[in-house]
């Protein structure tokens, strides 16, 4: 009698530890939910940034009023719309923010220069692009990109005339092939921002990949530094 008790209870203790070690193995296969995501995938892992290489070669490429007029040397900085004096030297808002972001990632200053100059008159210029964009105008560039496939990133910077690109513009996006590449677009202006341009610059490089680009006021560029870095942060770059 005292023999089948004894059995009785040994084989109580060895149930209880079977119990045990499956409740273990159960508890090391749950997949515990991150609120805010049902897949049990970390949500800050699900929507970052991809950012671009550090090894990446970088062009930053820019059209502007300064470099593409002769202004008299006794031009009024101040008055002047799109134009600042930077350590006595002249230049323009659009010009500024690519400065800025080469401080920032380094890279590749090129300007975008027309083989014919503006006229100095800010409203003049405005009339002429104006005319240039009814014309569907191509103007004849003065510079070339003659390494251009061996950048792997390419800024584009313009002012937004008349919510479109300067004409010169559409000439350099047309002169070369983007297909692999990352455009990011940055921009000035007066108070409509990009307009249409980041979509225009999208359809137009169908073969690159077009990130989030950055539009300053351009009252506000030589102040903007802080807001170049943080457009550049968040699209992960860094010098």
């Amino acid at each position: 009698m005292k023999k089948a008790i004894l059995l009785f209870f040994i084989s109580l203790v060895v149930l209880s530890l079977a119990a045990c070690g499956n409740n273990s193995s159960d508890d090391s296969n749950t997949v515990i939910n991150t609120p805010g995501n049902a897949s049990g995938i970390p949500t800050e892992n699900n929507n970052a940034t991809q950012p671009v290489p550090s090894d990446q070669k970088i062009l930053i490429a820019y059209f502007s009023r300064v470099g593409n007029t002769d202004f008299d040397t006794n031009v009024d900085a101040v008055a002047s719309a799109s134009l600042n004096l930077q350590d006595g030297v002249l230049a323009g808002n659009t010009e500024i923010i690519a400065d800025m972001i080469q401080d920032t990632v380094g890279g590749d200053l090129f300007l975008i220069e027309t083989a014919n100059k503006f006229p100095a008159d800010y409203d003049t210029v405005l009339d002429l692009g104006q005319q240039q964009q009814k014309e569907n105008a191509r103007p004849e560039l003065s510079a070339h990109v003659e390494n251009m496939e061996d950048y792997d990133t390419v800024f584009i910077g313009f002012p937004n005339w008349w919510s479109d690109l300067p004409m010169a513009v559409y000439t350099f996006l047309e002169e070369y092939d983007y297909s692999g590449k990352t455009v990011i677009p940055f921009s000035t202006h007066g108070g409509s921002g990009f307009s249409r341009n980041e979509q225009t610059i999208k359809s137009m490089l169908t073969g690159a990949t077009v990130l989030d680009g950055l539009a300053v006021r351009g009252e506000d560029a030589i102040d903007a530094q802080r807001d170049v870095e943080e457009w550049l942060g968040q699209l992960g770059m860094s010098n």
